[in-house]
């Protein structure tokens, strides 16, 4: 034979062969990977290194919900519950599923009058003294009603508060009992047919008259009626209005625009209940949602005041027409007046994740009841053992944690703002609430409409609330404040620490971070952290925090160095307008960072093992899920690498499947009470869910 032949006698040998040998690699591989999943006994060391049982399989967390609950609502849970019980007490308060608009206003007014005249809760009094006890009770009002909770927010927030922060002594002492007991109800006029967000340039008009020593209250045009002014159209008897105040000069001019001020202007007769002359006032009629307030439009014709109803704790005009101040400008005294309002902001963030509980309760709940298909020939599956359904609403629950700490912490900063007046403090606050109440509204109102469709036809019925839910909160992106304009003012505050630290200034605590994140933005990303997946490292809250910090210090970098860039050609406005999409990314990312940080906080301060175990998983869900979201950004400069990205986008669905192990305890502590969700199918006892929701329908 030669070789040739041998040469293809061997390939058909081998060819023969192949199968066989196919096979038994196959086995080999099955082998190895069952040593893996069931290792032999010998692989157990006593008392050193174990293999670990697959994390699927890991122990359930075990979560006492009366602990969590009570480490999550602190010193003023027996207050908020004062509140649930009486209207539980009182049916008649109740708010009915369908009623109309001038009965829901009607019955909103008795709502606050009971709260504070039967029930003895008084919140005007704790706005000063101890603001954390207000928007506590603020969020339980606003889960009775919301439109109550907005009725109460412009009583004592806006019309009480603008007496209290902008007013002096005999302001306080003329009108604080008539406004806690509800005799002098009243609004606060700020907003302009034309104007909303920019405040500086309202158009309404208060003339000091040195002959009579008053203020001529005057709407010039159509363009400065007073709009969407809540208490107007039906119950307030009083307004501040806030208006440029114009002195008479003895010059060329004539007169004198010293900016925009508040003044106290009575609208009705308080014996009469009439509109007092002058006072032209109308109903903007009902509304998308929270139609228990009731919103008006304001028009003044000479009206004239006292020069006593000026609220002059930043200015004062004397009886010789004199204007005195302590601040140098327009500006500065317009700075100080806007950032005495804050606390409306800071109020809607926080009842803003109460709105955002009740929606994800339901939601979890129901998830839970409903059971559709399964495997052959077995019981259903509840649909949140579905992996899309535990993507939309564990990431959610897991948020509505994050931004209960964060709204405490907004809130401790606001309490201590109140006592120190500390100046750094005050810009501190103003942006904080802007960027909280920004990024916390624009979550809830999306999270609404996702938790309406995750619970399917059902969700759809009123009574089971999404509907109302999502209608009543969804102006809370647009009122004190417009969302989009108050994260540019979050840029525009982070661009001024920016230019503080190249300049060798303090920054303030909020801000700290920026210093050391910064230097690391500097430098190149770590080739080798980039490239680690394990799941110790991936929880952990340095990384984490690391790597939102670098990307908010990535973005304000590169936005610094774009509008140093435009501003030649296009001048500041036009610069500012061309990044303003990047800005708007960049203070989402600072907010996000503080809200993670303050979330890590309550985690290690949580005294119960258990409790803190579940804020962990939670803690490292939001993280995990915030950087999945935006894992492009990370990947553009190599701060994780693709092995990397995939490890947490796994982590992030694992972790999402160990939530909803433990999301009936986890929504149950945050002990909210059915009578206050008021949704069959979100009831704490699922087995009576469906009953209630028959018996609705009339079986």
């Amino acid at each position: 034979m030669d070789s040739n032949e041998a040469d293809a006698t061997n390939r058909t040998a081998e060819s023969g062969d192949s199968p066989d040998r196919d096979r038994a690699a196959v086995a080999r591989r099955v082998e190895r990977l069952s040593s893996h999943l069931n290792p032999p006994p010998e692989l157990f060391i006593p008392g050193g290194l174990a293999v670990a049982p697959c994390a699927a399989r890991a122990k359930k967390i075990e979560v006492d919900k009366d602990r969590l609950s009570a480490y999550m609502r602190g010193k003023y849970r027996d207050v908020q519950q004062g509140v649930y019980d009486y209207f539980n007490s009182r049916p008649e308060l109740q708010t009915p599923l369908e009623i109309s608009k001038d009965d829901h206003r009607e019955l909103c007014m008795r709502q606050l009058m009971g709260l504070v005249r039967e029930a003895g809760i008084r919140p005007f009094s704790y706005i000063v003294d101890e603001p954390a006890k207000y928007f506590a009770i603020l969020e339980a009002v606003g889960g009775v009603d919301m439109s109550l909770g907005i009725k109460m927010g412009v009583q004592y927030s806006l019309w009480g508060g603008s007496v209290l922060n902008l007013g002096t002594k005999k302001h306080r002492d003329k009108y604080f009992e008539g406004i806690d007991n509800v005799e002098y109800p009243g609004c606060f006029a700020m907003t302009e047919l034309h104007h909303g967000s920019n405040v500086q340039g309202l158009q309404t008009v208060a003339t000091f008259d040195p002959f009579t020593d008053e203020f001529i209250i005057d709407t010039p045009n159509d363009g400065a009626i007073k709009w969407w002014i809540g208490n107007a159209a039906v119950h307030g008897k009083f307004a501040t209005v806030f208006a440029k105040l114009v002195l008479p000069t003895h010059d060329t001019k004539g007169v004198s625009d010293m900016g925009v001020h508040a003044f106290i202007v009575p609208i009705r007769d308080m014996k009469t209940h009439n509109t007092l002359p002058g006072v032209e006032i109308h109903d903007c009629g009902h509304k998308v949602g929270l139609n228990g307030v009731d919103n008006g439009a304001l028009k003044f014709r000479s009206v004239r005041i006292p020069r006593d109803n000026l609220l002059n704790r930043f200015g004062d005009v004397s009886r010789d027409g004199k204007y005195t101040s302590t601040l140098p400008s327009i500006n500065k005294r317009f700075a100080a007046t806007l950032g005495e309002l804050v606390g409306g902001r800071v109020g809607l963030a926080y009842s803003s994740v109460g709105v955002l509980k009740i929606s994800v309760i339901i939601a979890v709940r129901y998830s839970l009841l409903r059971h559709q298909f399964g495997p052959p020939k077995q019981p259903e599956i509840s649909i949140l053992d579905y992996q899309s359904q535990q993507h939309k609403l564990m990431p959610m629950l897991a948020s509505s944690y994050a931004f209960h700490f964060a709204t405490l912490h907004l809130v401790d900063k606001y309490s201590e703002m109140k006592k120190s007046h500390d100046e750094e403090l005050v810009g501190d606050v103003h942006t904080l609430s802007a960027g909280l109440k920004a990024y916390v509204t624009s979550f809830t109102a999306k999270s609404l409409s996702v938790c309406r469709e995750a619970c399917g036809g059902h969700g759809y019925a009123a009574v089971n609330r999404f509907g109302s839910l999502r209608n009543d909160h969804d102006i809370f992106q647009t009122f004190e404040g417009d969302n989009t304009v108050l994260l540019q003012q979050v840029a525009g505050y982070l661009l001024k620490q920016y230019q503080e630290k190249f300049q060798g200034g303090t920054l303030t605590v909020t801000w700290n971070y920026l210093r050391e994140s910064m230097n690391s933005y500097l430098s190149q990303p770590n080739p080798v952290t980039a490239r680690w997946e394990g799941e110790d490292h991936l929880r952990d809250p340095k990384f984490q925090l690391d790597a939102f910090r670098y990307r908010t210090s990535r973005l304000l970098q590169s936005v610094a160095v774009r509008l140093r860039k435009h501003t030649k050609n296009l001048g500041s406005f036009g610069a500012w307008n061309r990044c303003l999409n990047h800005l708007l990314t960049l203070a989402e990312s600072h907010i996000e960072t503080v809200i993670l940080a303050k979330f890590i906080d309550a985690v290690r301060s949580c005294p119960d093992p258990g409790s803190r175990d579940a804020l962990k998983l939670l803690c490292d869900l939001y993280a995990l899920d915030r950087i999945w979201n935006d894992i492009g950004t990370y990947r553009n400069v190599d701060y994780v690498a693709p092995n990397k990205a995939k490890a947490i986008h796994k982590l992030t669905e694992l972790l999402s499947f160990q939530v909803k192990n433990v999301a009936k305890e986890l929504v149950d502590a945050f002990d909210i009470p059915d009578y206050v969700t008021r949704a069959p199918i979100g009831m704490q006892a699922t087995e009576e869910a469906y009953s209630h929701y028959t018996q609705f329908a009339g079986f």
